[in-house]
């Protein structure tokens, strides 16, 4: 190895480890502060998900809590009246299956139990 090479000696079992190469910052746990992280596979925006050793927790390192704008939410409104499926809607807006779940019930919530319909008068 000449003196002019640099390898990245940082090993496997650190890899999870986050920072610039050859910077090791290591993970702690958002409930119990422990270090004793490991990878746990990905969420569905493809973004490590981590675990806890010690308690458990799963944890994403820089969760992001993305506001859905009023245009997204009137787009909703109208693909459900057209009765697609809440996977299909998710899907197509770019929001989450679970947020559209917990949109959905609110919107039913609001809607009232009784709906009074009066017949329409002949001749008019």
């Amino acid at each position: 190895m000449s003196s002019g090479e640099q390898y990245n000696v940082m090993p496997t079992h650190l890899e999870h480890y986050l920072g610039f190469p050859g910077v090791a910052v290591m993970l702690s746990c958002p409930s119990c502060e422990s270090k004793h992280t490991v990878k746990n596979g990905r969420i569905h925006n493809g973004k490590q998900n981590y675990r806890c050793r010690d308690c458990g927790r799963q944890f994403v390192q820089d969760p992001q809590n993305k506001l859905i704008d009023q245009a997204t939410k009137d787009l909703i409104d109208k693909l459900i009246l057209e009765r697609l499926s809440l996977a299909g809607i998710a899907r197509v807006t770019g929001v989450s299956e679970l947020w559209l779940q917990r949109y959905v019930n609110a919107k039913y919530v609001t809607v009232p139990r009784r709906v009074s319909v009066s017949a329409k008068k002949r001749g008019d």
